[in-house]
C-alpha cells in the first residue's frame, strides 16, 4: 500500500499556524493561508497512528469541485477559496507531494461553530429519536424510520446547533442574533444545493456540517475550511437506498464501524490494519469519482 503523508514540513518556507485533525495551516501572508491536507484521518475525535494513502488530494480536489458548484448555483456566495496553486515560496522539492492536496485561502474571522445540516434521520439522531422522539432535544414528527429524510432539512439543533465547545451553547449567545440566522439560513440552502447537485450523481448526503468565517473588511459570512467530503459528510449510494434500515456508505463510517466491532472507540494510539486502511481509503475514492467523475480541474 502507498505511503500516507501523516505530517507536513515546509522547510521554514513559510510558518505553521496550526496542525488540526486533517489540515495543516501555513500563513502565506497577513491575507492569506496555505491548507495543505495530510492524509490523517479521525474517528470518534481521535487520530490513528496511521493515514490513508492520497486521502488529503481527494480531500482537496472534492472541496474545489464543491466550491465550484456552490458558487454556480449561487453567484452571491463568497467562499475562502483562492486557488490549488502552491505559492512561490514553497520549494520545487516539495511541490509534487504538495500539490493538490494544498489551497490558497483567505485569512477570515472563523465563526467559532459547526453548523451540521442533517437531511435524513440516521447514526446518533436516530439513537435519541427512537428513545425520545426528539433530535438535538427538538421534538420532530412521530413516525419516522432509520434513514428517512426529515420533512425537511434542519439544521441541527434548529436555531442553536452544535458547537465546538464541549457545553452546547446556543448559536445567538455565540454569534450574537445576526450571524446566528445567517449562518442557519446559508447551511440549509447550501445543504438543498448540495443534496441535488450530488444526487443526479448517484450520491445521497444524509448530513454534512459547514464552517463559517466573516470577513472583516465587509462583514460579510464566508463559506470556509472544507466542504462536503467524506470527512464532514455521510454520503449514501442512491441505487442502495431503502428506508427502514441503516444505510452502506462512502465515508469513513467503515472505519467507525470497525473500531466500534473491536472495542477501540474513542482510544488513543490506534493504528488501522493495512486491510482497513485500504477499504477506508477505497470508500472514499468512490465518493471522489462520483462527485468529481475523477476530473481534478
Amino acid at each position: 500500500m502507498a505511503q500516507a503523508l501523516t505530517t507536513t514540513d515546509l522547510q521554514g518556507a513559510l510558518p505553521l499556524i496550526a496542525r488540526g485533525k486533517v489540515r495543516d495551516l501555513y500563513e502565506i501572508d497577513d491575507k492569506t493561508l496555505l491548507f495543505v491536507a495530510s492524509d490523517r484521518i479521525s474517528a470518534y475525535d481521535v487520530i490513528m497512528e496511521n493515514g490513508i494513502p492520497n486521502k488529503g488530494v481527494l480531500l482537496t480536489l472534492c472541496t474545489q469541485t464543491w466550491f465550484k458548484a456552490l458558487t454556480e448555483a449561487n453567484p452571491a456566495l463568497r467562499t475562502h477559496f483562492i486557488t490549488l496553486d502552491l505559492p512561490p515560496q514553497v520549494p520545487e522539492s516539495l511541490r509534487p507531494v504538495l500539490q493538490n492536496r494544498s489551497m490558497q485561502v483567505r485569512k477570515l474571522r472563523i465563526l467559532p461553530i459547526e453548523a451540521i445540516v442533517r437531511g435524513y434521520i440516521t447514526g446518533s439522531a436516530w439513537n435519541e429519536y427512537k428513545k425520545s422522539g426528539t433530535v438535538h432535544g427538538i421534538q420532530v414528527p412521530a413516525g419516522l424510520q432509520e434513514s428517512e429524510a426529515f420533512p425537511a432539512p434542519r439544521p441541527s439543533r434548529a436555531s442553536t446547533m452544535r458547537t465546538f465547545i464541549p457545553t452546547k451553547f446556543p448559536a445567538v449567545a455565540i454569534l450574537g442574533e445576526k450571524y446566528a440566522a445567517i449562518v442557519a439560513e446559508m447551511a440549509v440552502e447550501l445543504y438543498k444545493t448540495a443534496h441535488a447537485y450530488a444526487l443526479e450523481r448517484g450520491v445521497i448526503i444524509a448530513d454534512t456540517k459547514f464552517e463559517f468565517g466573516v470577513d472583516e473588511e465587509t462583514g460579510e459570512v464566508v463559506l470556509a475550511d472544507e466542504v462536503l467530503t467524506p470527512d464532514s459528510s455521510r454520503f449514501w449510494p442512491k441505487d442502495t437506498y431503502a428506508v427502514g434500515r441503516g444505510q452502506s456508505s462512502f465515508d469513513k463510517q467503515f472505519l467507525r464501524d470497525w473500531l466500534v466491532s473491536e472495542g477501540l472507540k474513542g482510544k488513543e494510539g490506534v493504528r488501522m490494519p493495512d486491510e482497513i486502511a485500504l477499504k477506508t481509503a477505497e470508500k472514499y475514492q468512490e465518493a471522489w469519482e462520483k462527485i468529481t467523475g475523477g476530473n481534478s480541474n
